[in-house]
């Protein structure tokens, strides 16, 4: 399977080029894994997954959300063949991006909660017998940064409105959220994915999603690696040269 580059990592790398400097937030002292951002201790590589997708997703992040160790967007990219990741500017919007939102092989949902937006855009489900490949678009920021995102961002408006209906409340504890029912990135790619069908897929990032979960505070909490959870089991069928696991 041919896989496109991590585009959260090709964002990072871009900024720094460029001279940007990473937030320095609690903890940046320890020596991170540079390609999956978790401290050394506790590298997440050995249980990256591969899946094939027919979906394709698209981050559209702050130039801050990219640095961050905790973000779950750079999951998805993991998982995701077809995956694309921009800066936001509300002036000067990405030419690639607009090129890509015109693309005739994709059908782009703008994922958003349905009660900000005229209902007629609407939609909770995806067209699973349509000619185009599904293309998530993911708003990959805080709460706040979204919706003015959402706002300002006129090459949307023509944009279906994808609602998702989760049934449980967001399991992400690496931030914290004034909402327990907001959902991280990873838990909307999932539900996504799961939509259109891309059932392999989305079980896969859910258990990757808990996995880094996992590794990111045992490193935090400065606990032992533990590969014998459930969410290990789980990624496990994912994984093509896959570890022993102690028993």
């Amino acid at each position: 399977m041919n896989h496109a580059p991590n585009a959260v990592a090709r964002l990072r790398d871009q900024r720094e080029d460029e001279g940007i400097k990473p937030i320095q937030a609690r903890g940046f002292r320890s020596e991170r894994c540079r390609d999956c951002r978790v401290i050394i201790s506790h590298c997440l590589c050995a249980w990256r997954p591969t899946v094939e997708t027919r979906s394709g997703v698209c981050l559209i992040m702050t130039g801050k959300e990219v640095f961050k160790p905790s973000n779950t967007g750079w999951l998805i990219a993991d998982i995701v063949r077809d995956n694309h990741a921009f800066i936001w500017s509300r002036t000067e919007p990405d030419e690639q991006l607009l090129a890509l939102l015109n693309n005739p092989q994709w059908q782009p949902y703008l994922v958003f909660p349905g009660e900000y937006v005229e209902p007629s855009r609407v939609t909770n489900t995806v067209d699973l017998d349509s000619s185009k490949r599904p293309l998530f678009i993911l708003l990959d920021a805080t709460w706040t940064e979204a919706r003015k995102i959402f706002r300002k961002s006129p090459y949307f408006d023509r944009l279906p409105i994808l609602s998702l209906l989760p049934d449980k409340l967001s399991r992400y504890r690496l931030r914290r959220s004034t909402r327990s029912e907001h959902l991280c990135t990873a838990e909307v790619a999932a539900l996504c994915l799961e939509l259109a069908g891309d059932r392999d897929a989305a079980s896969a990032l859910d258990a990757y999603f808990d996995v880094f979960s996992q590794h990111y505070l045992g490193a935090k909490q400065q606990l032992e690696v533990n590969v014998s959870t459930p969410a290990h089991a789980e990624l496990l069928p994912f994984i093509v040269n896959p570890q022993p696991v102690p028993a």
